[in-house]
């Protein structure tokens, strides 16, 4: 879609504001952001540890917001790049960012509780960046992706706050054991009641034991980009633990979907 400057400054301002500050023909979408160029600045510390041809390959963006990583993804030369996110606004942000970037991508409305509704449609490269911590269900979200999705990598992103520490933990420990849990880097989920970064959707922020031992216990293998939050993760056949990685082992498995 061809547009003017003109045309441009007044989409981003009727959609504003932003999350994402994008460049689209020259307007900066959140020039101000308490961030800085996000995310731009992650892109820069991740993008020479990601695929760089992606020809043929298949892209699924949970939580894509205004499209930044899909449109990275397309421009990687992905076949088919899938943005969901559950906010209406975010995606008509990104499909305005792909119109003015020419690039065909598409967009849909779906929470990463939905996955199934993708009709078993497996996806190589699935983008999970900045999602987990803002569920309820932070778990159960990630053992949906691996058993509906299934990606050949998974790129995974999440604040992390407390020990940045990893945790040798046991296979077990008696009832007795109480010292373990106070250890700084034991695996940690710390629950938000109220507001994190005036955020009433910040529930849960994880230290980094916790990321890695969820991503496993969820069967995947994470591999840390050095310098960031993000993880590299391969599906893990057998389960780290002995068991089967899904479903959960028998006695430990949850509900429903919420």
């Amino acid at each position: 879609m061809s547009m003017t400057r003109e045309e441009i400054e007044a989409r981003v301002r009727a959609l504003s504001p932003w999350f994402h500050n994008l460049d689209l023909g020259g307007v900066r979408t959140a020039p101000d952001h308490f961030l800085g160029d996000y995310p731009a600045m992650v892109w820069r510390a991740i993008a020479p540890a990601l695929p760089q041809d992606l020809s043929g390959r298949s892209v699924l963006d949970i939580g894509c917001n205004a499209g930044f990583f899909s449109l990275e993804m397309k421009q990687r030369g992905a076949a088919r790049v899938l943005g969901v996110d559950f906010d209406p606004r975010y995606l008509e942000q990104a499909r305005l960012a792909a119109d003015v970037a020419g690039l065909d991508v598409e967009f849909r409305e779906l929470s990463v509780y939905d996955v199934a509704r993708l009709g078993g449609e497996r996806f190589d490269v699935v983008l999970f960046m900045g999602v987990l911590y803002h569920l309820r269900h932070p778990l159960l979200a990630l053992d949906l992706l691996r058993a509906h999705v299934a990606p050949e990598l998974l790129v995974f992103q999440s604040m992390i706050r407390g020990s940045q520490g990893r945790f040798p933990a046991a296979p077990d420990y008696p009832f007795e054991e109480r010292e373990v849990f106070d250890h700084p880097s034991w695996p940690k989920l710390h629950f938000i009641e109220r507001k994190y970064a005036n955020d009433e959707t910040n529930w849960w922020v994880p230290n980094r034991a916790c990321v890695e031992a969820m991503l496993r216990s969820a069967g995947f293998a994470p591999s840390p980009v050095a310098g960031t939050e993000v993880y590299l993760c391969r599906l893990a056949e057998p389960d780290p633990f002995g068991g089967p990685v899904y479903p959960a082992r028998e006695g430990r498995s949850g509900g429903g979907a919420p």
